[in-house]
């Protein structure tokens, strides 16, 4: 019994985390009976023959009480001895294999089950053992499973690696049989400490050594840790303007690691240019049947190789509004792995108000937990020159106000390619807190102030959430789900979101609705023709809400369609073709949107 335990043990030792069939008892003589039949498709009964102690546990286990063949009989015999040690019965085995003409009898021996008496502290620090979660209650009395062994030696060896040390190894030591009961000292012989060296660029690139440096966060002579490394291939696939060739790669020498990042610059650089065609659903006399919107938009990406990024965004949503987005992006402010943004909108609807809303953030990427980013930011809306339908008996459904807000987003992103991505998720969530102050206006009769609190608090909330699915060979399901919320306890038209349009809900107008909640799911499947061209299926299903006291709203839109992506000389077009669906208005060729445009990257 005691050799079988042994032999047993120290294989586990040997090869933590496999465990190890013993098919006969430790003597070197074969075991009795004749010898295993040769494979054949004729089908067998197994028939399981065992102590009364050991029956009891074998109810427990769900092995099939036939096999189609021989070959199929003995996977199942292996399978049950695997799965009793696992499950701490360490000395279990199949002694005997009896074959008959349809028959398999198994001699089974499953003894006991090994339990730790206890599991010591040898020399890891206080600090290693809480980060690899070891507490010696948990393995004091517990099974012995070889699989949790392992568990506990790779978390071990992860915080290892992450504190300067590479090459290190985790043994059990001082090891005692009593029992029944596992006794012994987890040891650590942690290796030489090797600290990171430098960064190594490989391939045509302007990016700049010292950027990268602060944005992996690899700084020579820091202790090195895999995690970073690990780390350093997915954050640089988040970056549009560099193409990630192959994993980073590491070489150690004299105590110091210096990683090779194979890479080369991709056009980045953006100019847009997209033109709507769509019907203008309340022609005036005169005017046309179909109206134009456009999008013009500019990013200039890693400038000067420092990751800097500039842009500049011009919307027509309509004949009379407008919308301009501009934003500006500092990595490594004052050499910390710190990015200092800012971004500045204005929104005018027609002649009914001006909104302007900047807004000053700092982000930091962390290697682990995705990028972490607090802002401030000051709304000002304003009522434009023609006021004199203003002289109502109530509150206009626009006002003017300010609002001042605090917040956090933060973002995950494991997406493969920031430009076609193929699989991957990316997560986005906001949310922001301030104090609203309406401002009267000389036009509006003052008394009718008095039916609203001129300061409040104003509360923001938004999310998205994005997965991309490998479908086959060139296929890519793609779905999402959005949304944002606002919370007061007086709201007005020009406080509210704007939806609808390619960027948000196609097969309606751009901004067509106003809400002040609103969730959208979309699910897309893009059949690829080449790398970065493709054409696809959509649709769009959105909830909107609209909690205004004099005109509360709620609606269920969908948005259909289908287009193409594919790059010409001149940069990348797209086509879209959508149609929408409200409870007002059903899907109609009549009312069908088309978006076309390029895309120009240099």
């Amino acid at each position: 019994m005691y050799a079988r335990t042994l032999v047993f043990f120290w294989l586990t030792l040997l090869l933590p985390g496999s465990p190890v069939l013993v098919w006969a008892q430790s003597s070197p003589s074969p075991p009795p009976g004749p010898r295993p039949a040769p494979v054949s498709g004729r089908p067998k009964v197994i028939q399981l023959v065992a102590e009364a102690a050991d029956r009891a546990v074998l109810r427990r286990y769900r092995t099939p009480a036939s096999a189609p063949d021989s070959l199929t009989a003995l996977r199942n015999v292996r399978d049950l001895v695997l799965a009793l040690q696992a499950d701490a019965y360490l000395t279990a085995s199949a002694d005997t294999l009896r074959w008959g003409r349809d028959t398999l009898k198994v001699g089974l021996y499953v003894g006991e089950q090994f339990r730790w008496a206890r599991l010591r502290n040898g020399n890891l620090g206080d600090d290693l053992l809480q980060r690899a979660g070891f507490r010696e209650k948990l393995f004091r009395g517990a099974p012995f499973q070889p699989t949790e062994w392992a568990r506990l030696q790779q978390r071990v060896l992860a915080e290892a690696e992450n504190q300067g040390y590479p090459f290190a190894t985790v043994r059990l030591d001082s090891v005692a049989l009593r029992s029944g009961g596992v006794e012994g000292r987890v040891v650590l012989d942690r290796g030489p400490v090797i600290v990171f060296d430098s960064l190594e660029l490989v391939g045509r690139t302007k990016t700049k050594k010292r950027f990268l440096t602060k944005f992996l966060q690899i700084t020579p002579g820091q202790p090195y840790s895999q995690q970073r490394v690990d780390a350093a291939a997915q954050l640089l696939r988040q970056l549009p303007y560099l193409h990630l060739k192959a994993e980073p790669e590491v070489r150690f020498s004299l105590g110091r690691a210096r990683v090779y990042l194979l890479v080369e610059d991709r056009s980045a650089n953006q100019f847009d240019a997209i033109v709507g065609v769509l019907p203008n659903p309340n022609p005036l006399a005169g005017e046309n049947k179909v109206q134009l919107t456009g999008d013009v938009t500019i990013n200039l990406r890693n400038l000067s190789g420092g990751g800097k990024q500039v842009g500049l965004q011009w919307r027509k949503t309509d004949v009379a509004s407008q919308l301009l987005d501009a934003h500006y992006l500092h990595p490594n402010f004052f050499g910390t792995p710190l990015e200092l943004g800012g971004s500045f909108n204005l929104y005018k609807e027609g002649n009914d108000f001006l909104t302007i809303r900047p807004r000053l953030q700092v982000t930091y990427p962390t290697a682990r937990a995705g990028r972490v980013t607090f802002f401030t930011e000051r709304r000002s809306s304003r009522l434009l020159s023609d006021t004199t339908r203003y002289r109502l008996q109530a509150l206009p459904d626009n006002i003017d106000y300010t609002y001042n807000s605090y917040g956090f987003d933060y973002a995950w992103n494991t997406l493969d390619d920031a430009a076609f991505p193929r699989r991957g998720l990316l997560v986005l969530t906001q949310a922001g807190i301030g104090t609203k102050q309406i401002t009267k206006n000389p036009e509006i009769v003052d008394s009718l102030y008095n039916k609203v609190a001129l300061r409040s608090t104003q509360i923001s909330l938004g999310g998205r959430v994005e997965q991309y699915f490998k479908v086959g060979k060139n296929g890519v399901l793609f779905a999402r789900v959005r949304g944002e919320a606002l919370l007061n306890e007086r709201l007005f038209l020009n406080d509210l979101f704007r939806v609808g349009g390619l960027s948000t809900l196609r097969g309606f107008n751009e901004l067509e609705f106003y809400a002040s909640s609103y969730a959208i799911g979309t699910v897309e499947f893009r059949q690829f023709t080449g790398s970065d061209a493709y054409v696809f299926l959509f649709a769009d299903q959105a909830y909107l809400r609209r909690s205004l006291p004099q005109d509360p709203f709620e609606d269920l839109p969908t948005g259909l369609g289908a287009g193409l992506s594919f790059r010409t000389g001149a940069g990348m077009f797209q086509f879209v073709y959508s149609v929408g669906r409200t409870r007002e208005q059903n899907f109609s060729l009549n009312a069908s949107k088309i978006h076309f445009g390029i895309t120009s990257r240099f």
